[in-house]
C-alpha cells in the first residue's frame, strides 16, 4: 500500500522502501554503520583512554564492562526499539506519553547546542589537517610566534648538590660551571611550554585572555567551519539515502588509522611504557574502592554510547518495522566499546616514545580533551620520522569521527522537522537541510573568535552535561513506569517475535530497577559535584557561568511547559486531565496500518492524524 500523502517523491524515499512516506534505510549496513559512525566519536579516542590510565589502568575494564551492561546497553536498546516501532523521531516518537513531550524537545535542542560547538572542534581537525602539509610540522619547533617561554625540552632551574662536603641549593649555571651533580629528588625546572601547547594556543586559536575579550573572527578557523558544514551538508542532501552511503568510508577509515598508527606506535622505543600506564601492571585493583573511578565508567559509557540525545531514536526509526533492533543494539555496543579500548593502544603507545625522547615519565605526557588531540598527540607525532604522514592520518581520523556523528545529529534535527511538516520537508527536503546548516554555520561563529574555545567549553560544560541525564531519566521512568515496562516489552515483541520470560528477565531487572538507580545516582552525584566552568587556569567571569545556566534552563525548561500546556487542553479535573495525558495519543502505534495488527486496530491512520492532533505554542504536536 502506499500510504504517502502527496505523489511527489522525497529524496528521502523510493519505491522499494516498506514506508513510502518516511523512509527506510537501503540496507542494514547502512543503518549499523551510521548508528556506529553516531556512538563512536572524538571521546574514544580523546577521553576513554585517559580515564582507563587515571582509574586504576586494566582494572577500569571491570566497572566499564558492568556500566556497560547495566546502565548503557539497556538504555540504548529501549531508544532503538522505540524509533523503530512508531518509525517517529525523538519529539513525535512521545504521542508514547503526550504529558513527557518536553524530553524530546529537551533532547532535540540540548542535540542542536552540541552540534555548533562539535562542528568547531572539526574546524579545529581541519585547520591542523591543512597544516600537516608541510615537509616540517609547525609545531615541531619554536618558530617565530613562539616567546621565551618556549622549549622543546625541560630547562632545569635549580637543584641541590654536594659541595665540600656540604648540601648547597643553587641555581642550575652555578652547579654546571663547578662541574656539580644535581642530587636526586632536587631538580627544579623552569616554567616552559612546549612548541606544540604555544603553537595551539597562539597560532590555531589566538587565544584571548578570557571570555571577556571576545576578539575577531579567526579566519581560517572560520574558514574551516564553513568547510566542514559544507560537507554536512553535502553528505545529508538527500538525507538517509546519501548519508547512509558516506558512512561506509567515514565510519570504517578510522579503523584503518588507528590500525596503522598502533602497528607504527608499537614499533617504537618506550611504546611498552606507554602500554603499561595504560593498561599494563600499572593496573591498580584497588582504585575499585573508589566511588569515583565507577562514576567515572558509568559517565563515560553514557555519554560514548549517545543515549538520550534522540539521535538514535532517529536513526532507528528509518528501520523496517520486523529488523532486529535487539541484536543490533548489541552489535553497536560492543564495537563502540571495543573501539574504545583498541584506541587506547594506539594513542599510549605513541605517547610512551615521546615520554622516552623526552625524558620524561608517561604521566607528564598524557592528557585527554583538546590538550590530547591539540598538544600532546601532535608533540609526539612531530617526534617521528616523517611526521607530515602521521599527523594528516591523525588529524584525517579525527576528521571522521567527528563527521560520522556530526551527520546523524543533523539527521535528528531534519527528522523532528519531517515529523512535524511532513508535507514541507517531501518538497524542500535539500532547502530545508541546507537552511539548517547554514543557520548553525553562522551560530557557531562565535565559537571561531579568538575567544571561541572559552565558549566550546562553556556549551560543553552545561548543555552536554547532567541535562541529557535529566532527560534520561525522564524518559526511562515515562515509559518503564508511566505507559509500562510489560507493555513496552509486547510492543517490542511484536518487531522481534514473541521471546521466552527469562529472555526479559534481564532486560525487566535493569529497566525497572537497576538502570533508573544508577542514572540517578550519577545525575545527584553531578548536580552535588557542580564546579563553575574554567579552561585551564582561566576562570569564567560571573556572566558567563550565567549564560551557561541559562543555556541549560532553556534546554530542559520545555519539560514542565510541555506537560502543563498538554494538561490545560485536556479535558475534566486536574486529576482527570493529569490521568489522560499519561495515556498514550489516539495516533500512537506502528507507523503503517500492516503491522498493527489487533492490538492497535484502533489507532487513528496517520493521514488522518491532523483531525486528532493539538498544536502546541512551541509548534510541535503529538
Amino acid at each position: 500500500k502506499d500510504f504517502s500523502l502527496s505523489n511527489e517523491k522525497d529524496a528521502h524515499a523510493s519505491n522499494s522502501d516498506e514506508n513510502s512516506e518516511r523512509g527506510n534505510w537501503s540496507n542494514k549496513g547502512d543503518y549499523l554503520l551510521s548508528m556506529v559512525g553516531y556512538a563512536v566519536g572524538l571521546g574514544n579516542v580523546w577521553r576513554f583512554p585517559y580515564l582507563t590510565y587515571q582509574n586504576g589502568g586494566g582494572a577500569f575494564l571491570i566497572p566499564y564492562t558492568l556500566m556497560l551492561a547495566l546502565a548503557g546497553l539497556p538504555l540504548f536498546f529501549m531508544e532503538c526499539s522505540l524509533g523503530q516501532f512508531a518509525s517517529l523521531g525523538p519529539v513525535s516518537v512521545w504521542r508514547i506519553l503526550p504529558l513527557f513531550q518536553g524530553v524530546g524537545i529537551t533532547m532535540v535542542i540540548i542535540s542542536t547546542f552540541v552540534t555548533i560547538y562539535y562542528n568547531v572542534i572539526i574546524a579545529y581537525a581541519l585547520y591542523y589537517l591543512f597544516a600537516s602539509f608541510q615537509k616540517v610540522l609547525p609545531w615541531s619547533d619554536c618558530f617565530s610566534w613562539a616567546d621565551e617561554f618556549c622549549s622543546k625540552t625541560r630547562l632545569v632551574s635549580d637543584c641541590n648538590a654536594t659541595l665540600d662536603g656540604e648540601i648547597i641549593h643553587a641555581n642550575y649555571s652555578f652547579i654546571t660551571s663547578n662541574n656539580l651533580t644535581c642530587m636526586n629528588g632536587t631538580i627544579n625546572y623552569k616554567p616552559v611550554q612546549f612548541p606544540s601547547e604555544q603553537y595551539w594556543n597562539k597560532v590555531a586559536l589566538q587565544r584571548s585572555s578570557g571570555l571577556d575579550e571576545t576578539g575577531n573572527i579567526v579566519w581560517y578557523l572560520a574558514l574551516c567551519l564553513l568547510l566542514s558544514w559544507m560537507i554536512v551538508g553535502a553528505a545529508l542532501f538527500k538525507g538517509i539515502k546519501s548519508s547512509g552511503k558516506v558512512v561506509y568510508f567515514t565510519a570504517l577509515f578510522p579503523y584503518v588509522i588507528l590500525l596503522i598508527l598502533l602497528v607504527r606506535g608499537a614499533t617504537l622505543e618506550g611504546a611498552l611504557d606507554g602500554i603499561e600506564y595504560y593498561i599494563g601492571r600499572q593496573s591498580n585493583i584497588t582504585k575499585l574502592m573508589e566511588a569515583e573511578v565507577w562514576k567515572d565508567a558509568a559517565t563515560q559509557i553514557f555519554y560514548s554510547l549517545s543515549v538520550a540525545w534522540g539521535g538514535l531514536v532517529a536513526l532507528s526509526s528509518y528501520n523496517k518495522f520486523h529488523n532486529n533492533c535487539y541484536s543490533d543494539a548489541i552489535l553497536v555496543c560492543v564495537t563502540n566499546c571495543a573501539t574504545s579500548i583498541f584506541a587506547g593502544f594506539a594513542i599510549f603507545s605513541i605517547l610512551g616514545h615521546m615520554a622516552f625522547v623526552s625524558e620524561r615519565p608517561v604521566s607528564e605526557v598524557v592528557d585527554s580533551g583538546f590538550d590530547l588531540a591539540f598538544v600532546a598527540y601532535p608533540e609526539a607525532l612531530s617526534k617521528l620520522p616523517v611526521s607530515p604522514l602521521w599527523s594528516f592520518l591523525f588529524f584525517f581520523m579525527l576528521l571522521l569521527l567527528g563527521l560520522d556523528s556530526q551527520f546523524a545529529t543533523i539527521e535528528t534535527l531534519t527528522t523532528t522537522i519531517q515529523d512535524i511538516y511532513p508535507k514541507v520537508m517531501k518538497k524542500l527536503r535539500i532547502p530545508i537541510t541546507l537552511g539548517v546548516c547554514i543557520l548553525l554555520f553562522f551560530l557557531g561563529l562565535i565559537c571561531v573568535t579568538q575567544a571561541g574555545i572559552y565558549w566550546v567549553n562553556l556549551i560543553d560544560h552545561f548543555c552536554a552535561g547532567w541535562g541529557i541525564l535529566i532527560a534520561a531519566v525522564l524518559e526511562i521512568i515515562g515509559i518503564i513506569y508511566i505507559y509500562g515496562g510489560n507493555r513496552f516489552i509486547e510492543d517490542i515483541e511484536m518487531m522481534i517475535g514473541k521471546k521466552s520470560r527469562l529472555f526479559w528477565l534481564w532486560w525487566r531487572m535493569c529497566w525497572f530497577f537497576i538502570t533508573p538507580v544508577l542514572l540517578m545516582a550519577i545525575l545527584v552525584w553531578s548536580l552535588v559535584t557542580f564546579s563553575p566552568p574554567s579552561y585551564g587556569s582561566v576562570l569564567y567571569p560571573a556572566w558567563g557561568t550565567a549564560v551557561g545556566w541559562c543555556m541549560i534552563i532553556f534546554c530542559v525548561i520545555w519539560i514542565p511547559i510541555i506537560a502543563i500546556l498538554k494538561i490545560v487542553k485536556a479535558e475534566g479535573n486536574l486529576c482527570q486531565r493529569i490521568v489522560s495525558c499519561c495515556r498514550p495519543a489516539a495516533n500512537w502505534g506502528p507507523y503503517l496500518e500492516c503491522h498493527r495488527g489487533e492490538r492497535y486496530s484502533h489507532v487513528v491512520d496517520h493521514k488522518k492524524k491532523k483531525e486528532h492532533e493539538i498544536p502546541t505554542v512551541s509548534g510541535f504536536v503529538y
